[in-house]
C-alpha cells in the first residue's frame, strides 16, 4: 500500500525507518498519549509488529509519512484493526515527529487515509480512537469528518486511560463537499 498526498507519500515502513521511529516513539512529550517514551526494545518490537501487520492483515498497518520533496521521514500514520471494548473496528491512527506538529501533516494523511478507507477498501465506517486528553488528536479527527461516539477505558503500562472512539460512517463522508475530502 502507498498513498500520494499533495506534500507527502505514505509506504510501508522498513528497517531504515527506525531513526524516524526512535525520534517520536522514544519523544517522552510524543509519546504523552501512552505515558512513557518507550525503550530500544520496544521501538524494535512496535516496527515488528507493523510488518506483521502487513503480512497478516492484508497490507495494513502503520505506514511511514515521508515529505514527497526531501524524502524526509515525518511521522507515521496507517490503518489498523483496533479493539473498542467488544468491538473490532478500523482505526485510522498517526503519530508525528513533534517538529514536525501543527503544520497539517497529520490532517493530510487522515483524509488520505479516509479516503481510502472507503474508496478502496469498501469500509462502512473508519474510527481514530483517542485519548480523551489528546486535544491535537481530537483536532485531527474533527479536521477529518469524525465526531466522538464512544468512551471507554483502556489499560496500557499499568495505568487506565479515558479513550474516546471517534468515527466517520461511509454515508458521513460521501456527503462531504469534494473540497472536505
Amino acid at each position: 500500500m502507498e498513498l500520494i498526498t499533495a506534500r507527502t507519500r505514505m509506504r510501508p515502513l522498513e528497517e531504515g525507518d527506525l531513526p524516524g521511529l526512535r525520534e517520536i516513539l522514544q519523544d517522552p512529550v510524543a509519546m504523552t498519549a501512552y505515558e512513557h517514551a518507550f525503550t530500544e526494545e520496544e521501538v524494535q518490537a512496535w516496527l515488528r509488529n507493523q510488518l506483521r501487520r502487513y503480512r497478516e492483515e492484508g497490507g495494513l498497518g502503520l505506514l511511514a509519512v515521508l515529505d514527497r520533496k526531501s524524502g524526509a521521514f515525518l511521522g507515521q500514520a496507517g490503518l489498523t484493526w483496533q479493539s473498542v471494548e467488544a468491538d473490532r473496528v478500523l482505526e485510522i491512527g498517526y503519530l508525528f515527529c513533534r517538529r514536525h506538529w501543527h503544520k497539517g501533516y497529520a490532517t493530510e494523511a487522515a483524509r488520505a487515509l479516509r479516503a481510502y478507507a472507503f474508496e478502496t477498501l469498501g469500509a462502512g465506517a473508519v474510527y481514530s480512537i483517542i485519548r480523551d486528553s489528546n486535544l491535537a488528536s481530537q483536532a485531527v479527527a474533527r479536521r477529518n469528518g469524525m465526531a466522538p461516539v464512544r468512551r471507554f477505558i483502556k489499560h496500557y503500562y499499568n495505568t487506565d486511560m479515558p479513550h474516546d472512539a471517534w468515527r466517520i460512517t461511509r454515508e458521513e463522508f460521501e456527503a462531504l463537499s469534494e473540497a472536505e475530502k
